[in-house]
C-alpha cells in the first residue's frame, strides 16, 4: 500500500513538473514573439511606416454641396490594412441657394435663403478599409493610403422658417412653405429675416439611404503617435425618396460629390 502511495506521489509529481515546465517554456515562447513583434514594428516605424493597433480620428471635410464633420474609429489588421468605423455629420447646400436681405425704410433684415423650404442635414454611419499604398520612407515623408468603403446614410429635412412682418407691421409671426403660403414668392417686402438655427428642429423629417465612398488619405505627421492628415476624395449618396428643399429646383434622389477633409487624431 505504501509502495502504491510512493508510486502515485511519483507519477503526480512528475506531471505538474513537466506543466510547469511546458507552461513556463511557452510562456517564455510568447514574451519572444511579442519582443521579435515589438522590433519588428519599431523597425517599420523607423523606415517610415504607419504602425498601430488602433487610431480614433477626427476630420472636418468640405463638399462640392456642403461642408461636414466626423469621428473615425480604427483598427489595424495587417501592416498595410485596417478597418475604419465612421460617423458623420453635416449639412447639404443647393447650387441655387441666394442669400437676400430686405430693406424697409431704415430697417435692413437679417439674410435669408430665397425659395428655401428646408435645411437638408445628413447623418451616416459607415465601415470602409484603409490600404497602405506608399510608407513615408521616413519619419519626415508623407504615407499615401487608399480608402473605400461604405454605410447607411440618414437625410434630415428640417423646415426654414422665415420671420415675417404683419400687414400692419406691429407685429411678426414665423412662417415655413406650404402649398397655399405664398409668402416667399409674392410677398418678399413683408420677410424680416431667417429665424434662425433653432426653428423648426421638432418637425424633422427622415429619409433613410445608403452612401459610398472612395478616397486617397496623404498622412504627413511626423510621429506614428498622432494622425495629421489630408484626404480627397469622391461621395454617392442614395436616398429612398427625392429630397425637397428648394422651391421651383429639381428634386433628387442620387447625389455625387467631391470632398476634401482635414485630420487629426491618436494612434496606440
Amino acid at each position: 500500500m505504501k509502495v502504491k502511495n510512493i508510486v502515485l506521489v511519483a507519477i503526480s509529481t512528475l506531471i505538474v513538473t513537466v506543466s510547469y515546465s511546458q507552461a513556463k517554456d511557452l510562456k517564455q515562447q510568447k514574451k519572444a514573439e511579442k519582443r521579435e513583434q515589438i522590433n519588428r514594428m519599431i523597425s517599420q516605424e523607423e523606415e517610415g511606416a504607419i504602425i498601430f493597433q488602433k487610431q480614433t480620428v477626427f476630420g472636418v471635410k468640405l463638399n462640392t454641396d456642403g461642408y461636414g464633420m466626423f469621428l473615425e474609429m480604427g483598427r489595424m489588421k495587417t501592416a498595410r490594412k485596417a478597418n475604419l468605423y465612421s460617423l458623420e455629420i453635416g449639412e447639404r447646400k443647393h447650387s441655387k441657394e441666394e442669400k437676400l436681405s430686405t430693406i424697409t425704410g431704415t430697417y435692413l433684415s437679417n439674410p435669408y435663403i430665397y425659395g428655401k423650404i428646408n435645411n437638408f442635414y445628413y447623418a451616416k454611419l459607415g465601415y470602409a478599409q484603409q490600404r497602405l499604398i506608399g510608407n513615408k520612407g521616413n519619419k519626415n515623408g508623407v504615407a499615401v493610403s487608399a480608402i473605400y468603403g461604405g454605410g447607411l446614410s440618414a437625410g434630415l429635412l428640417k423646415p426654414y422658417y422665415l420671420k415675417v412682418a404683419g400687414r400692419q407691421g406691429n407685429s411678426t409671426t414665423d412662417v415655413k412653405y406650404n402649398n397655399n403660403d405664398s409668402i416667399f414668392l409674392d410677398n418678399p417686402g413683408y420677410v424680416l429675416g431667417s429665424s434662425g438655427f433653432s426653428k423648426g428642429f421638432g418637425e424633422i423629417k427622415f429619409t433613410p439611404g445608403l452612401y459610398a465612398k472612395t478616397a486617397l488619405r496623404f498622412d504627413y505627421g511626423r510621429y506614428n503617435e498622432l494622425v495629421s492628415a489630408i484626404e480627397v476624395g469622391i461621395n454617392l449618396e442614395f436616398y429612398s425618396k427625392k429630397m425637397r428643399w428648394m422651391l421651383e429646383q429639381k428634386q433628387k434622389q442620387m447625389f455625387f460629390q467631391a470632398y476634401a477633409a482635414i485630420e487629426f487624431g491618436k494612434r496606440k
